[in-house]
């Protein structure tokens, strides 16, 4: 017969699998579709390597990179900052209990064609060695200080900085820091992916900073956090954490169409079946006719036998390269990861390069990054377009997720994952909010 369901989401993705287990939890019935016969969607891990090398049509792999299924690589590779958005919300849905998170090895950043470790606390600052002068090691961790310190509710650490009228720009030659100086801090720490941060209120810089320092406690070499086995791991906790509430699952089922009524979801047909609903989630695969492109973003998976220099021989890292470098608008991203999280055979490394495309001649932009690793075992390719939503879901409840940025860590899918929540339920996301330091800016 009929079946009925509150909301059915197509498509499992990181962020439709969060969105599910957030609302089976919050007691809807959930039904999940995906046409593919795993979990991930276009953020997939691709395993054994096979896989990898039939998805992209190149000939391979050779007998020289172990045995395929000791891998599992992510065609979206992210990481997460540890104390940011995603990182509470798995505590806070005890999703934390399907998964095992390695800290990542280094944080790096990219000047004059070498890279250097990213300075996140006190002690990083006096020891970093020729990232900054001796001036202005001490003028930028005066402006670290400062951020940790500062709470509006106490005017004496604010030094009548008004974050929500000060541009960044002015906060930083308040500190009278050099150009050097604000590049790293404001793309390799505060994460800002172009200069546009310059001329916006100072409160979010200023809580950026703060966010990747406190991420640092506990003397960890970064701030970052990757999961053993791959990010193919968090889509497959979350479905867990919905099917644990109700929510049902069909893998590998075609959808036939979407069924309006009067210019709002009715039902899905999905192999001559039908499925009704109030409302819709979706990745942007399942409704090209409700998304617009606006931009392109390319990565390059490249899998090596070494790590990268200049990265103290890390197992992991992040490596960050800022688009003044080379006269671009937006930053290059290279995230490296490997054999200590069980998603390559011993000894092996995947490192990513992914950027937003500027020109007709992406694989040309990223060519300074691959530059740093050189030698390159195999690589690919893909260039895929930025997909987002041409309205709000309110009319036709359909609610699209925007597709994934070239941004390698996971802040800003957050900030889409709260605004679909909230325009689904039209409350604000729960426990979400323990940290976004409503009291202090």
């Amino acid at each position: 017969g009929m079946e009925e369901y509150d909301i059915i989401v197509l498509g499992t993705g990181l962020k439709e699998c969060i969105l599910s287990g957030l609302l089976s939890q919050s007691g809807k019935k959930v039904l999940h579709i995906d046409n593919n016969p795993y979990y991930g969607g276009e953020s997939a891990s691709i395993s054994p390597l096979e896989e990898l090398f039939k998805k992209f049509k190149v000939p391979g792999p050779a007998k020289s990179m172990g045995r395929g299924k000791e891998w599992s690589i992510d065609l979206i590779p992210k990481f997460f900052l540890a104390n940011g958005e995603l990182v509470k919300v798995l505590v806070h849905t005890d999703v934390t209990r399907y998964l095992d998170f390695k800290v990542v090895e280094g944080s790096y950043v990219y000047k004059a064609g070498k890279v250097h470790k990213v300075p996140g606390t006190e002690e990083d600052v006096m020891h970093s060695s020729d990232l900054m002068g001796m001036f202005d090691k001490r003028r930028f961790r005066k402006l670290l200080l400062f951020a940790l310190n500062f709470d509006v509710r106490n005017p004496r650490t604010c030094q009548d900085v008004d974050p929500k009228k000060m541009t960044t720009r002015d906060l930083f030659s308040r500190f009278d820091l050099g150009g050097d100086v604000m590049e790293f801090t404001g793309h390799a720490i505060a994460l800002h992916s172009s200069e546009s941060y310059l001329d916006q209120p100072c409160g979010e810089t200023i809580r950026r900073i703060r966010l990747y320092s406190e991420s640092l406690s506990r003397h960890n070499p970064s701030p970052y956090l990757y999961p053993v086995y791959g990010l193919g791991e968090l889509p497959q906790g979350f479905a867990r954490l919905s099917a644990e509430y109700g929510g049902t699952f069909l893998l590998n089922r075609t959808v036939d169409e979407i069924v309006m009524d009067n210019g709002k979801v009715k039902a899905v047909k999905s192999e001559g079946k039908l499925f009704h609903c109030k409302q819709l989630i979706c990745d942007p695969s399942y409704v090209p006719n409700r998304v617009r492109k606006v931009g392109r973003v390319i990565r390059v998976i490249c899998l090596l036998n070494h790590p990268v220099k200049n990265t103290h021989e890390a197992h992991s890292c992040q490596i960050i390269i800022p688009q003044t470098q080379l006269n671009r608008k937006s930053d290059i991203y290279i995230s490296l990861v490997s054999h200590v999280h069980n998603v390559a055979s011993d000894g092996m490394y995947i490192a990513t390069v992914s950027t937003t495309a500027e020109t007709s001649d992406p694989e040309k932009e990223v060519q300074p990054g691959l530059e740093l690793l050189k030698p390159i075992m195999q690589k690919f390719v893909s260039i895929s377009h930025m997909l987002v939503p041409n309205e709000d879901g309110k009319k036709s409840q359909i609610f699209v997720s925007r597709s994934y940025d070239a941004i390698n860590h996971f802040e800003a899918e957050c900030e889409d994952i709260k605004d679909m929540y909230q325009r689904i339920t039209g409350a604000a996301l729960q426990g979400w909010n323990i940290f976004t330091h409503k009291d202090v800016f």
